[in-house]
């Protein structure tokens, strides 16, 4: 049985976690028996916590709100949370990157040592706002697994699933990965590790849902820098094909004869101006001219092409394919690769 401090904080950090807890649960949880938990909230409410008891076959202890109430406590899965869902604030276009900021910061001055040293080491990079569907799930274990290696600087070693059903159902295995690791990074719902692959000698970024870390990690390492030396646009590049800035490697400029309010719904990282009640400027960018001038003719409405020449001569090599396919005509080889020919993802 656990010393008596350290039971009424395990019980007051499973009346935080619900709304309504029964005495046969607390019981079980803390491995005590009802005699005991009934002891022990009595404590807890001489110490100002306003919990409520309800009688019956469904009764059990409610922990209410109070102005009175002292200061909350949290376990680890709870720091990780927390944690996370301050740091990935910046990413939610909410404007609130800076009151997010303050507010881990205070809730780390008051929390004990071993749980401030968790927040120091859980550090994340959120690139684009959360996507709307939900990404896979993520053990937190491993999340600060990893986040402990980055802060420390040393090499990791870890199991990599396979990358489909199919392979897994084959028994493909793919060999143990090491590296080093420099950023944990969250990417359209996803969570992604940017580390060095020592045996590959080059940047990869790996899924974290299908990484198992192994024990124990390697010796430290010198930080190199990352290419471009933005984490964000870093990332950014690797998901659209392409090195560099993070920016698309083909940009151009249209007028569409379209609402803004009706163009800007589908245009996730364009730039929408409003030019009159049917009518709106649109800045987009592409992995090649063809496929930037193929998103922009999905929308149902004249366009006229602002510039530059190359995004020009995209929409005519597209008008050309469509205007065959549209009379039968049978695929022609495609021509030798020049400037309209998309950049291919590594």
């Amino acid at each position: 049985m656990p010393k008596t401090s350290a039971r009424l904080l395990a019980l007051l950090s499973l009346l935080q976690t619900r709304r309504h807890r029964s005495g046969e649960d607390l019981a079980a949880r803390l491995d005590v028996s009802a005699r005991t938990v009934r002891r022990d909230v009595d404590r807890l409410r001489e110490l100002g916590y306003p919990i409520t008891t309800f009688k019956g076959p469904e009764g059990g202890y409610r922990l209410d709100a109070g102005s009175q109430m002292p200061p909350l406590l949290f376990d680890d899965d709870q720091v990780v949370a927390l944690a996370v869902a301050l740091q990935t604030a910046t990413a939610t276009g909410a404007g609130i990157e800076e009151a997010a900021a303050r507010a881990l910061n205070t809730v780390r001055q008051v929390m004990p040592g071993r749980l401030r040293h968790r927040i120091d080491t859980l550090q994340v990079t959120a690139v684009e706002r959360p996507a709307t569907r939900p990404g896979a799930q993520v053990d937190s274990s491993v999340l600060m697994a990893l986040s402990a290696a980055v802060h420390a600087g040393e090499v990791l070693r870890f199991g990599y699933a396979a990358a489909s059903r199919e392979e897994a159902d084959d028994g493909v295995l793919t060999p143990p990965r090491r590296v080093e690791p420099h950023h944990l990074v969250t990417w359209g719902g996803r969570w992604y590790l940017v580390a060095w692959d020592l045996d590959r000698e080059d940047w990869r970024t790996f899924r974290v849902d299908r990484i198992s870390p192994r024990s124990p990690t390697g010796p430290r390492f010198t930080s190199r820098k990352l290419p471009g030396g933005d984490v964000a646009a870093f990332v950014a590049g690797r998901f659209r094909g392409f090195e560099g800035s993070g920016d698309w490697p083909c940009r151009g400029e249209v007028i569409l004869g379209l609402p803004a309010a009706a163009v800007s719904r589908y245009t996730r990282d364009g730039i929408v101006e409003e030019l009159g009640p049917d009518r709106c400027r649109l800045v987009l960018g592409s992995w090649s001219w063809p496929g930037l001038a193929a998103a922009i003719g999905r929308f149902d409405a004249d366009i006229e092409v602002v510039g530059p020449a190359e995004l020009r001569e995209a929409f005519a090599h597209l008008a050309r394919r469509y205007t065959r396919a549209a009379s039968g005509a049978p695929a022609t080889p495609p021509p030798p690769p020049n400037d309209l020919d998309p950049v291919r993802p590594r």
